[in-house]
């Protein structure tokens, strides 16, 4: 089974897939980690954001196994893995590994912004999860000042903002609700109850496709 999930930034969709992922059995793929590394890596050897080719460099040589370095969580990795995400070029080389993550028994539960439209177009179940930009930065905000981090609320909204405006602009692969993706606002949600109206979309979504068959 194939779960696609998808939203901007501090939607809850990461926590979300994680839980789904536990719930039902399946392997989990943070696709955010994959560019906050490239961005991590390509300013780690010297190259530019900006620089495309530097960029898709850095994607090539990435290594998988260091997704869980904590300095992926920091507040500037979040903005300059928006800036990475941007270049074709970057995308072509992380898409084969997105796929193959997925194809792997017995499925995968893989959350990003461009999951149900193109890694994974033929996914079982897609959801699209967001909030208002308000509460997202909200929310990351809390995330930044118990990490310790000195900023105000109002420059994180301004992140936010000005990171969904790259994500949905962007030529390829903009952030945006597959057509056939069910959508949960968490805007008044706890985590909890995130989780629960998720488990529901992904049953009935589950149940509608038995129907069909």
């Amino acid at each position: 089974m194939i779960i696609a999930i998808d939203g901007p930034a501090a939607s809850g969709k990461g926590t979300v897939a994680k839980r789904i992922a536990v719930h039902y059995g399946l392997r989990h793929l943070d696709t955010g980690a994959l560019y906050r590394a490239v961005a991590r890596d390509t300013l780690a050897q010297g190259g530019e954001l900006a620089d495309s080719s530097a960029a898709a460099a850095a994607a090539s040589r990435l290594d998988v196994a260091t997704l869980d370095d904590p300095v992926l969580r920091t507040a500037g990795l979040g903005e300059a893995a928006s800036v990475v995400a941007r270049h074709p070029e970057v995308r072509a080389v992380l898409l084969a590994y997105q796929r193959e993550f997925v194809r792997i028994p017995p499925g995968a539960v893989i959350d990003g912004r461009d999951i149900g439209t193109v890694i994974c177009p033929n996914a079982d179940v897609k959801l699209f999860v967001t909030a208002t930009p308000e509460e997202r930065a909200h929310r990351r905000f809390l995330e930044l000042q118990a990490a310790g981090a000195a900023i105000a609320e109002a420059e994180v909204l301004a992140d936010i903002r000005d990171r969904d405006q790259r994500d949905m602009t962007r030529t390829t692969a903009p952030l945006r609700q597959a057509e056939d993706a069910a959508l949960l606002d968490t805007t008044n949600l706890d985590i909890d109850a995130a989780f629960r109206a998720a488990i529901d979309l992904v049953e009935a979504a589950m149940g509608n496709a038995g129907r069909a068959d």
